[in-house]
């Protein structure tokens, strides 16, 4: 697939951002890196992301400032096009920005879908005659559960210690994240402290506020203390995913348990999610909440991968019912064996590398091998139907979507459950 144009949107007023960040999220053709409307903070954005593109609202009464900054953003990132938007589609308003710098000017309010596809063509244009500068991208996968206890963090953790590559393990359990422990090691720094100096981070600075457990895994932690988290925005987990992935072949998210504005972020940007699931009826309703959500979010199924996690014969569940409820296929099962999981936890150490000989630490490396291309697991044998069939049926006809929750600002949604 080709490479998705990056866009960094400038604008004074919130309607124009949000009919720009639209436009932007319905052309499978961009990527939005960063918006908003500090102009210092959104240029040493676009001088370290480097997008194909940055989009610069002219405000209807006075324009002469965006365009004087139009001027210096050419000068100072001329591989960066500049896209003009503005209500005011007068031809002196377009010269003028033509003259400051621009490549293109966008009428707003509203954009018209051709005018915009014709924009994002020439800015496709505009990079493909540019040097081509090589540019890391590592891949960006979320393990998440909309209901606690799943086991998310110890699958995560292990995952992330199985990938073979150079990857860093993020907790974005903001407010209660123990990743740390999963790894046996100790932090000074969090997602917080990178958040806060993010327009300086370099390779070197990045480094030091991640934490080394192999020489192929590091954690990039969540904060110590609950209230450091309090400024974390959602464009700045997008921000920091997008640098992290320029530095590490992988990237392995543990989020909260919520549909909240930081979890969508994350969510949106990640190239699969590996939701998981015990075979109990409140987390396979909890999934099926999930996955209903996800295509009101647009997301492709081909980008979820579900895993069962506590498998065992005992469980008088047939997993290909839960197949058909779901309507996905299970593509990766992780059998119950508390007393080998909880020892790997205690010991500070994933299993995947503490008892690789393990047969949970074979499937975790299975999971993993499928993440990147390796054939799936095959499923286990399919066990006798009892009488949890019969109740599953029947929640399977009287379930219906939730809402769906907010994805801007800090408002948080209620969970899925």
């Amino acid at each position: 697939m080709t490479q998705a144009l990056t866009f960094v949107v400038l604008s004074t007023g919130l309607d124009s951002f949000r009919e720009l960040r639209d436009a932007l999220a319905a052309d499978e053709r961009t990527r939005l890196l960063a918006g908003g409307d500090d102009v210092e903070q959104l240029h040493a954005e676009i001088t370290r992301l480097r997008p194909n593109a940055a989009i610069v609202t002219l405000p209807d009464a006075n324009a002469e400032a965006a365009l004087r900054y139009v001027e210096r953003l050419s000068v100072e990132c001329p591989q960066t096009a500049i896209i003009c938007a503005s209500r005011d589609a007068s031809p002196d308003l377009i010269l003028r920005s033509l003259r400051a710098g621009a490549r293109e000017f966008l009428r707003l309010a509203p954009i018209r879908a051709d005018e915009f596809r014709t924009v994002v063509d020439r800015i496709g244009e505009f990079r493909a005659v540019q040097p081509d500068v090589p540019k890391k991208r590592g891949r960006a996968i979320a393990v998440f559960s909309s209901k606690g206890g799943c086991g998310t963090s110890f699958i995560a953790a292990n995952l992330a210690a199985a990938m073979n590559a150079p990857t860093v393990l993020v907790d974005l359990n903001l407010q209660a994240g123990d990743l740390a422990l999963y790894l046996g090691i100790e932090q000074k720094f969090s997602i917080a402290d990178l958040v806060e100096n993010r327009a300086r981070a370099d390779e070197s600075l990045l480094k030091s506020y991640v934490v080394p457990h192999t020489s192929n895994l590091a954690l990039l932690a969540a904060p110590r203390e609950a209230d450091a988290a309090d400024d974390i925005e959602p464009e700045h987990v997008f921000e920091v995913i997008e640098l992290l992935r320029q530095h590490y072949d992988y990237v392995v998210i543990d989020p909260q348990h919520t549909f909240d504005a930081i979890t969508l972020a994350a969510l949106d940007q990640v190239d699969e999610v590996v939701l998981v699931l015990t075979l109990d009826i409140p987390a396979i309703r909890s999934a099926q909440r999930t996955l209903q959500l996800f295509d009101r979010l647009g997301y492709p199924r081909h980008k979820v991968r579900i895993v069962v996690n506590r498998w065992s014969k005992q469980i008088e569940l047939d997993v290909r019912q839960v197949e058909r409820f779901l309507g996905e296929r299970v593509t990766g099962y992780v059998q119950s064996d508390y007393n080998t999981a909880v020892n790997s936890i205690n010991l500070g150490q994933p299993l995947v590398t503490s008892n690789p000989t393990s047969r949970l630490a074979q499937e975790l490396r299975q999971i993993a091998a499928n993440l990147t291309g390796a054939a799936p697991l095959p499923p286990p044998t399919e066990q006798p139907r009892g009488f949890l069939r019969s109740v599953f049926q029947r929640r399977a006809s009287a379930d219906a979507p939730d809402a769906l929750p907010g994805r801007l600002g800090k408002e948080k949604a209620p969970a899925a459950i």
